[in-house]
């Protein structure tokens, strides 16, 4: 039976690692923290060498730097749109929240909100507060691929250290 659980246990690592990478395609939903957290129990059951921590410190920086660059995406692409800052950070609370109390579309549905209301009471244009919420919504669309993306290069990392290392 530990014989075939130690065998099993890449492929279930795996996994988890595959279902981060769904998670990426769904705003605020923390599919690459996902993926970090199935690579950190890997390491912490095979152990942690040389390489194997080189490996998981690439991992953890991919998983840092694809969060930054997927917020930086949705901001942007409102900021281009139009959008104020402070409807940036009301999109960005209202994101936290549905996230958390609506999983898992709520904080999609909640940040969009929140940046076409905050953005029609300050300039009392739905024309532009419209575009300025289409901006968000692009942004987010930009920001799934980035984090697909980044959660590709996660799985490829862990793969060269549960297989090759």
């Amino acid at each position: 039976m530990q014989e075939f659980l130690q065998a099993a246990f890449p492929w279930i690592i795996l996994a988890f690692l595959l279902l981060g990478q769904a998670g990426t395609f769904i705003p605020l939903l923390p599919g690459l923290w996902i993926q970090w957290a199935a690579a950190l129990v890997y390491g912490l059951v095979t152990g942690f060498d040389l390489t194997g921590g080189i490996l998981f410190g690439i991992i953890t920086l991919l998983v840092i730097i694809g969060g930054i660059i997927d917020n930086v995406a949705m901001g942007a692409s409102a900021k281009t749109s139009g959008a104020s800052w402070l409807s940036i950070g009301a999109a960005l609370i209202g994101g936290v929240v549905g996230s958390l109390v609506f999983p898992p579309l709520g904080g999609l549905i909640l940040a969009m909100g929140g940046i076409f209301l905050v953005e029609y009471l300050r300039i009392r244009d739905l024309r532009k507060a419209w575009d300025s919420t289409r901006g968000l919504a692009v942004g987010c669309g930009w920001g799934a691929v980035l984090r697909f993306g980044f959660g590709l290069l996660v799985i490829l990392v862990w793969l060269l250290w549960a297989f090759v290392f």
